[in-house]
């Protein structure tokens, strides 16, 4: 009765007061809220209880701990060994930065300079200090020399500056390869344009809504955050609208032939009322999907998933309340020039898919015995994939912060640019000092200072490549020692904070999974008042996110030359995977359940195909072309997600939806839909 109610009050011919009214608060609440600069923060990817986090706290408390060194190496540009003046145009160039006096490499061709930044700067500001530190090196600097500034600092800075401007360019693409295709799917060149405008609304919307929730909750949204949640919006908004015109469409159709124009408005009615619960199960599935990212441990995190599901939010509201009004308002002139016309085919009785809906029932166990293989067989290349990028790996283009530390890995020894720091109590330094010295893989250890309330610290140079496993080994051990010494110690530093970052994905990924699981299947049940079914639609939506882990990670490592996966990859991937997956099964099964009230299960399946297999085809290929958009984006775990997510959702739309779910309920017939009872079933099913 709800949804009746609804639906008519969307399409009656004063609803376009309902849009106006929606469209009018919203922008109050943007011009309040504001979108806010996301991409100038920088994200917070360690939790505040990591011991590299609180390490970090308490180096700040020392003199000059609240100062992180950029570092300058100058090299010549033909790879000989520096020379006197190259020396001494290498020491200008440090005091132009106001850095240390540069030190030579013991092979002579390098020379290393240490420039002291403001450790709270981060962002856009973080990017202006290291761009007058690169100028102040580079000028009057000789030709036949290289300055490079690398360096902590100089790493967040190539990030936020990587993405100045990016999140439009993403937005830009993204918008174009929206309309490109709901064009191509319309075959409009004017019906296109009211979904785009409606759903480009709601993600500016969205993006203030998010802004002002990751707010009020303490949290802080970053570059990427926002351009995720931009696809995610962008890619949900088209589904919703892509189904509930596809219904419209049909109702048209259904309109019995006669010399009256059909009545547009009755038939966009029930297209709400039918569509509409899809929407928003589909909506609720993946919001709540994305609400268990505030389980995990990363402050961004669990920002994106905050954010994410306030974005969602608005768009199902305006694909109901905005979308609805405008069709109606519109009429069917919108469709020229293939308005639908009344009396036209059943589309659940013929077509293309269909044929391929027989063609699966007809022999259901053969078929799904070969996709369920074929879908193993992708699962089991996930073990052939390695996990963890270093932190030169990830950005996607090579910037100087990465040259540079590359330069400084060749010439210096590894880990004395940048050492882990090890904080104590002073009463347990000599304690401290031959834990830290007999801890293997530890080159040096310097006591540096006191914080003047009982604290001392230690600059430890280990002989590792910095974020590599090694060095993991190298910082466990460590910790292990200097806490037998002193159990209050912390040991921090950049190689502490990656291994502190891998810990946390791993820990977030057995809390999150289980509780995304959970959340699709109380949906599920919740909607479909059945056990069977659900425990069988989240199975295989499980195994297709799996294969699609196997195919793109190996075509992201193998095929796009990406040395592992991210440690927060698999998550993303996992999430976006099952939550809009389920967004598919959601439109197939309450088609199907509906079907199979006259037709019977198996019957009802094939005109749920043969009726829903255009829409989810067309949304499949929208929503994978807009996350392959993400590439746009300069983080390497961006790509990773855009490749796997786009490549497992046609998986989903090919192999998932068009073939093992109507196979499996083929084969299990009406028992799927227990305890529930369809009216008719039992009649249609003898029959």
């Amino acid at each position: 009765m709800g949804w009746h109610r609804l639906g008519t009050a969307v399409t009656s011919p004063r609803s376009w007061l309902i849009a106006l009214f929606v469209v009018l608060a919203s922008g109050l609440l943007v011009g309040v809220a504001g979108a806010g600069d996301s991409a100038s923060k920088s994200p917070v990817q360690l939790p505040a209880s990591a011991e590299s986090a609180r390490a970090a706290q308490a180096v700040a408390r020392f003199p000059g701990g609240d100062r992180a060194p950029a570092i300058l190496v100058v090299t010549r540009t033909d790879g000989a060994p520096l020379s006197g003046e190259d020396l001494a145009a290498a020491a200008a160039a440090a005091d132009r930065m106001s850095g240390s006096p540069p030190a030579a490499s013991t092979d002579g061709r390098a020379a290393l300079s240490a420039a002291p930044l403001n450790a709270q700067l981060s962002g856009f500001a973080l990017g202006d200090a290291v761009a007058a530190l690169r100028t102040n090196a580079t000028t009057d600097l000789p030709p036949d020399l290289r300055a490079q500034v690398t360096g902590g600092p100089a790493f967040g800075a190539d990030i936020a500056n990587a993405f100045s401007g990016a999140n439009i360019a993403l937005l830009a693409v993204t918008a174009s390869v929206v309309a490109l295709l709901l064009i191509l799917t319309y075959r409009s060149p004017v019906l296109w344009l009211v979904p785009l405008a409606v759903i480009g609304f709601a993600d500016r919307v969205g993006a203030a809504a998010g802004a002002a929730t990751t707010s009020l909750a303490g949290l802080t949204a970053d570059g990427s955050t926002a351009g995720i949640t931009s696809v995610l919006v962008f890619g949900a908004g088209t589904n919703y609208a892509l189904l509930l015109i596809s219904r419209y469409r049909e109702e048209l159709g259904r309109e019995p032939a006669g010399p009256h124009p059909p009545d547009h408005r009755a038939a966009l009615s029930t297209a709400v009322r039918t569509a509409g619960p899809a929407i928003v199960a589909s909506n609720a599935t993946v919001v709540l999907a994305l609400l268990t990212l505030l389980f995990a441990s990363a402050p961004s995190t669990r920002s994106l998933g905050l954010q994410a599901a306030s974005g969602l939010v608005v768009v199902a509201v305006f694909s109901l309340l905005v979308l609805p009004p405008l069709l109606a308002l519109c009429g069917v002139r919108l469709f020229w020039p293939f308005i639908p016309r009344p009396g036209a085919t059943d589309p659940t009785e013929s077509g293309a898919w269909h044929r391929v809906a027989m063609a699966v029932a007809a022999r259901p166990a053969a078929v799904l015995v070969a996709a369920l293989a074929g879908l193993t067989v992708l699962a089991c290349a996930l073990f052939a994939v390695p996990t963890g990028l270093t932190q030169t790996e990830q950005l996607r283009v090579k910037a100087e912060s990465v040259t540079g530390f590359e330069t400084l890995a060749r010439h210096f020894p590894s880990g004395q640019t940048d050492p882990s720091r090890v904080v104590g109590a002073s009463a347990a330094a000599d304690a401290i000092q031959r834990a830290v010295d007999g801890t293997p893989g530890v080159v040096s250890s310097t006591r540096i200072g006191d914080d003047g309330a009982g604290h001392s610290q230690w600059s430890v140079v280990v002989d590792a490549v910095p974020a590599s496993e090694q060095a993991f080994d190298i910082v466990a051990a460590l910790r292990d020692s200097v806490h037998h010494a002193d159990p209050t110690a912390l040991v921090g530093g950049s190689d502490a904070q990656a291994l502190d970052t891998r810990d946390a994905a791993r820990h977030d990924r057995l809390v999150i999974i289980p509780a995304i699981l959970a959340v699709v299947l109380a949906v599920l049940f919740g909607l479909l008042r059945a056990v069977l079914a659900p425990l069988l639609l989240v199975g295989v939506t499980v195994l297709s996110a799996l294969a699609a882990l196997g195919l793109g990670g190996w075509v992201g490592v193998h095929v796009f030359g990406s040395p592992a996966l991210d440690n927060s990859t698999p998550l993303f991937a996992f999430l976006f995977l099952v939550a809009l997956g389920v967004d598919y099964t959601i439109f197939l099964v309450t088609r199907a359940r509906e079907e199979s009230r006259e037709h019977g299960t198996r019957d009802g399946m094939v005109r749920a195909v043969s009726a829903t297999g255009a829409v989810i085809t067309s949304a499949g290929i929208v929503l994978a072309a807009v996350f392959c958009v993400l590439g746009v984006l300069p983080l390497i775990v961006l790509t990773q997600l855009g490749i796997i997510v786009g490549l497992g959702i046609l998986l989903d739309t090919f192999v998932v939806r068009t073939v093992v779910i109507p196979a499996l309920f083929s084969l299990i017939g009406p028992a799927v839909w227990w305890p529930a009872r369809l009216r008719q079933e039992s009649a249609k099913s003898r029959a």
